[in-house]
């Protein structure tokens, strides 16, 4: 069975590069470009696991994470930050609004999806 996944990343050469990697790992894709187009897709129609930029317009990815946590219909989805906010503080920041992973920009893309599904597989009771 394929997992969905919503990556909300505005720009388009990662967007390229991490759906093709997502995909290759047998992920299904929905891509968006800021916030509040992730949190209307995932309203829509729940994913399995929710890949976010840190920085988007509109509205951000630790915000955007904040509001899927406090909605109980979307709290129990994996979120996990694809960002190149890499200092410590910003990683125990995203964790801290319930992320459950934070994968680093400039990412491997051969490895991307194992990464998602490696997160996701420690965060399943």
């Amino acid at each position: 069975m394929s997992l969905t996944v919503v990556l909300a990343e505005d720009d388009p050469d990662i967007q390229l590069v991490a759906r093709l990697s997502l995909k290759r790992a047998g992920f299904t894709v929905r891509v968006v470009g800021n916030g509040q187009e992730a949190l209307d897709a995932i309203r829509q129609q729940p994913p399995d696991v929710v890949l976010l930029d840190w920085m988007m317009p509109e509205l951000d990815g630790p915000e955007t994470c904040r509001q899927l946590k406090a909605d109980p219909a979307t709290a129990g989805i994996p979120v996990i930050f694809l960002t190149a906010k890499s200092q410590e503080a910003e990683i125990q920041r995203g964790l801290s609004l319930g992320a459950s992973g934070y994968v680093t920009k400039p990412f491997d893309a051969l490895s991307l999806g194992q990464q998602v599904k490696d997160i996701v597989a420690a965060k399943t009771p």
